[in-house]
């Protein structure tokens, strides 16, 4: 290579600021970093669409944000009335964790009961209203010892995983999902089933409330 090619080469890669090689072999090329190593802004405080967009891209349950010392209850909101709910953390902690997560962050406002089977459940918390959507991350195993009874409330779950959103109340003892496959059992209805059985397919849930104490 003659210096006047050498002097050009060596201002295109200054001017270009990419990876450049003399022609000798030992260029060195300018990395750029990897998506996988980029910072994910965090998704709470946003708009629930946006949140719930964001939460379409995350791999990984929230952090824990309640406190075990403390009983919480959701209340659902619809056009029919409230769904009162006990949470228990004692039985699956992840799972309320996330429950509680993501109703504060209003991620179930405007959403649909997807499913309603008469005398078994009706369910409800995907962004998509067709029973494939929420969050890219799935719920650990949190299978326990309670019983499937009448107002039971449950993840719903698939080969993929426990869904990070979608949720189910049983409107008839059904010990059958015990052994049926992974559904994590984390509340109970305390009032309101009345409210349950009233619910369509395509109804919505106006929002959830949590209250500690």
């Amino acid at each position: 290579m003659t210096r006047t090619k050498g002097i050009i080469v060596l201002a295109t890669c200054l001017l270009l600021a990419s990876a450049c090689d003399d022609g000798s072999g030992t260029g060195t090329a300018t990395s750029t970093p990897s998506p996988a190593t980029s910072q994910t802004p965090p998704c709470q405080n946003q708009a629930p669409e946006a949140f719930r967009t964001c939460m379409e891209q995350t791999t990984n349950p929230p952090a824990t944000i309640i406190d075990s010392s403390k009983t919480y209850t959701a209340t659902i909101h619809t056009a029919y009335g409230d769904i009162v709910i006990k949470l228990d953390p004692k039985l699956a902690p992840v799972t309320v964790n996330n429950f509680v997560y993501l109703a504060q962050q209003h991620f179930y406002d405007g959403l649909t009961f997807h499913r309603v089977v008469a005398n078994f459940v009706v369910q409800g918390g995907d962004p998509k209203g067709d029973g494939t959507g929420g969050p890219l991350y799935k719920l650990p195993n949190e299978t326990n010892s309670a019983a499937w009874v009448t107002g039971s409330l449950g993840m719903a779950s698939s080969s993929a995983g426990v869904s990070g959103s979608q949720f189910f109340i049983v409107t008839q003892d059904a010990p059958s999902l015990a052994t049926s496959g992974v559904y994590n059992h984390f509340g109970m209805v305390t009032s309101g089933m009345d409210v349950v059985g009233k619910i369509q397919v395509g109804d919505k849930m106006t929002g959830i409330d949590i209250t500690a104490s």
